[in-house]
């Protein structure tokens, strides 16, 4: 996700001091994965170098002075570009638990309790966010529905590997 792009869109609601953009952001968007207060003011001072922000007021605080940030015309238009591109879809063609399920074949372990032990893991994860969906406003919902679907995706890909296994091998020329 971009976060320039994120404060960028926030910022179309009004100015914002950066505490405000992180506490918004955090949680809106970054419920797993809060910012880093150091990533919130490096994101701003790129915005500002590059003409998408302006400072819009200053105030005096306990500690530094606590800029007021406001997106400019060229920002509304970068949110404007954004918002129009799709994303690309991430076919995840250089995945790590394919790349696990073949060395365990060539190494001549036991693939199927690779692909067993990630079946347990997505399924735990998975009973979590349906406990977390159940609980959660709309956003979560959204987001935790997402996150299932491309988990029951992977669960579909172990399935048919687990099926498959013994093609793999012949095909990547394993040990038996």
């Amino acid at each position: 996700m971009s976060i320039a792009k994120t404060f960028l869109g926030l910022l179309e609601s009004g100015p914002r001091h950066g505490y405000d953009l992180k506490r918004t952001y955090d949680e809106r968007f970054g419920h797993d994965r809060p910012l880093a207060y150091g990533q919130v003011y490096s994101t701003l001072s790129r915005l500002l170098r590059h003409g998408f922000v302006e400072v819009d007021g200053i105030e005096p605080g306990g500690g530094p002075e606590r800029k007021r940030y406001a997106i400019t015309e060229s920002g509304v238009a970068d949110v404007d570009l954004w918002l129009a591109q799709p994303e690309r879809p991430e076919p995840y063609l250089q995945s790590t638990l394919y790349a696990k399920v073949v060395l365990a074949l060539l190494t001549g372990r036991a693939a199927a309790e690779v692909l067993d032990t990630q079946r347990a893991e997505h399924l735990q994860l998975m009973r979590e966010l349906t406990r977390r969906k159940a609980g959660g406003d709309l956003a979560d919902q959204l987001i935790c529905d997402h996150a299932l679907f491309h988990l029951e995706a992977d669960l579909r890909w172990l399935e048919l590997t687990a099926a498959r296994l013994d093609q793999l091998r012949d095909a990547v020329g394993a040990v038996a």
